[in-house]
């Protein structure tokens, strides 16, 4: 009798992990069909962005990964009757989208490029960085560079 509820236990103990194993197949799958969706949801709305408004976008990424730009400077050159002349919509379009852009090290970068090329004080880098006739990085993207540069 013993070993007879000893078996029953052990059943049932099979029985409840087995369906614990169907309920985290069932999740899996459920969860692998959301994300499906919000893919197919994603190429829909990406599909629906006007041509112009990619290349902007494009051109963005170029000028924030190439020539570690900040993102208003960015914005600039791309309106630029002497840059891009990309609508404004556009070039809005284009810096709300860039994805994995680090602002503090592109302001960074841009430090360095100064001190490097025209051996600039600390001050004078910052005063550049942030100017609107400069680079156009925010204050605490400049002091981020600045306190980072290397002695």
């Amino acid at each position: 009798m013993k070993k007879l509820a000893i078996a029953i236990c052990a059943l049932l103990l099979l029985v409840g992990c087995g369906s614990d194993a169907s309920n985290d197949a069932v999740q899996n799958e459920q969860n692998t069909n959301q994300q499906a969706e919000i893919q197919t949801e994603e190429k829909e709305a990406e599909s629906n962005v006007p041509a112009e408004y990619k290349a902007a976008l494009k051109s963005a990424e170029n000028y924030a990964k190439l020539m570690h730009m900040s993102k208003k400077g960015i914005y600039e050159q791309l309106i630029s009757e002497y840059g891009d002349q990309f609508p404004e919509e556009a070039a809005q379009y284009a810096v709300d989208h860039l994805e994995g852009i680090d602002w503090n090290k592109n302001a960074l970068e841009s430090a360095k490029n100064y001190r490097e090329t025209m051996s600039m004080s600390n001050q004078a880098i910052y005063d550049q960085l942030v100017s609107e006739a400069g680079e156009q990085f925010t204050s605490e993207e400049a002091q981020y560079a600045i306190d980072n540069l290397p002695q």
